[in-house]
């Protein structure tokens, strides 16, 4: 029997201690112990890569030892999310780790207020609010006329839009450069100012060479369209000598040609299935003035639409008559 020494030298046998002595119980902690899991913690440290439509936010997320996903909630207003990202995984793990997310689909200088979301097993929690503001978008200026080409003497209307930001009742103007574009810019109307959608335009009048265009806003540090050409086609007036004809007979066209382009080759074209097809060529001679002549004659075998086509690369642009209509006189056998 084992004894177990106390005061005054006495041995006491260790059942008997058992007995004297209650048993108090000892706990024990492993080396190896449990961390504890909580809700995840959340941490912004911004937006990155700020373009005119996109960016991306950055933070980093503790899952805290539990499977976390997170997300951003984002819009216009401050507290106000209007969208979210996509849930992504944080992992389960007991460290921060970057949490990313790319926006796109947004308008150009404009503030937006984003917050970070995470959750797991044990709640979820948020960011505090935080901003940032997309790019401005560069004015842009886009220029069409109509018609084009305008036939000589005539008018073109011109339609301007300015794009970007700030394009809303801007001031801008047309310029233009008379054939062969050699001269500098002259403008072409007063000041003009933009619509709520940037658009804008004049009318041109009296228009005699081929003529470029160009819109220019009414800034320090200018944008301009590119370049537009409208051209102008020479005027062609044409006269049928008679619009009824015996068949086999001869039909005689004749007309004027302005600005004058003496030299220059026209085209008798019939229209056939939809298709202008040429039926007689010849040159245009000096007339009168500043007008030019053609006279020509067929044989009248097919009745139908006719015109002229003045062909010209100058100045000015092909031309091309209104259309006449001839009508064939078939003889009839009894």
């Amino acid at each position: 029997m084992r004894y177990f020494p106390v005061r005054h030298g006495l041995l006491v046998p260790m059942t008997r201690l058992a007995r004297l002595f209650p048993l108090v119980a000892v706990l024990a902690i492993p080396a190896s112990a449990q961390a504890a899991t909580s809700a995840p913690a959340v941490h912004v440290t911004g937006a990155a890569q700020i373009a005119q439509t996109s960016a991306t936010l950055t933070g980093t997320v503790d899952p805290n030892g539990l499977q976390t996903t997170y997300y951003y909630e984002y819009g216009t207003a401050a507290g106000q999310y209007t969208a979210r990202t996509g849930p992504a995984s944080a992992g389960a793990g007991s460290k921060a780790v970057a949490a990313a997310a790319g926006l796109t689909g947004l308008s150009p200088a404009t503030t937006y207020h984003f917050r970070l979301v995470a959750g797991n097993a044990k709640g979820t929690r948020s960011s505090i609010d935080h901003k940032f503001t997309t790019q401005k978008q560069p004015l842009g200026l886009n220029l069409l006329g109509s018609p084009n080409p305008v036939t000589y003497g005539g008018a073109v209307s011109l339609l301007g839009q300015l794009t970007g930001t700030g394009s809303a009742n801007h001031e801008v103007h047309f310029q233009s450069k008379s054939f062969p574009y050699t001269a500098d810019w002259a403008d072409a109307t007063g000041t003009l100012v933009t619509g709520s959608n940037g658009a804008f335009g004049a009318t041109i009048p009296n228009l005699l060479v081929n003529t470029q265009f160009r819109a220019v806003t009414n800034d320090k540090n200018p944008t301009a369209s590119p370049p537009l050409i409208v051209g102008v086609a020479v005027r062609v007036k044409l006269s049928l000598r008679s619009s009824h004809v015996h068949y086999g007979h001869k039909a005689l066209f004749s007309g004027f040609v302005t600005p004058a382009n003496d030299g220059a080759l026209f085209y008798i074209q019939r229209l056939k299935k939809g298709q202008w097809i040429n039926v007689a060529s010849g040159s245009v001679r000096h007339g009168s003035g500043s007008v030019s002549r053609f006279v020509k004659s067929i044989r009248a075998r097919h009745a139908g639409a006719y015109r002229v086509v003045v062909g010209v690369n100058n100045q000015n642009t092909t031309g091309a008559s209104p259309t006449v209509h001839l009508h064939v006189i078939r003889r009839h056998h009894h």
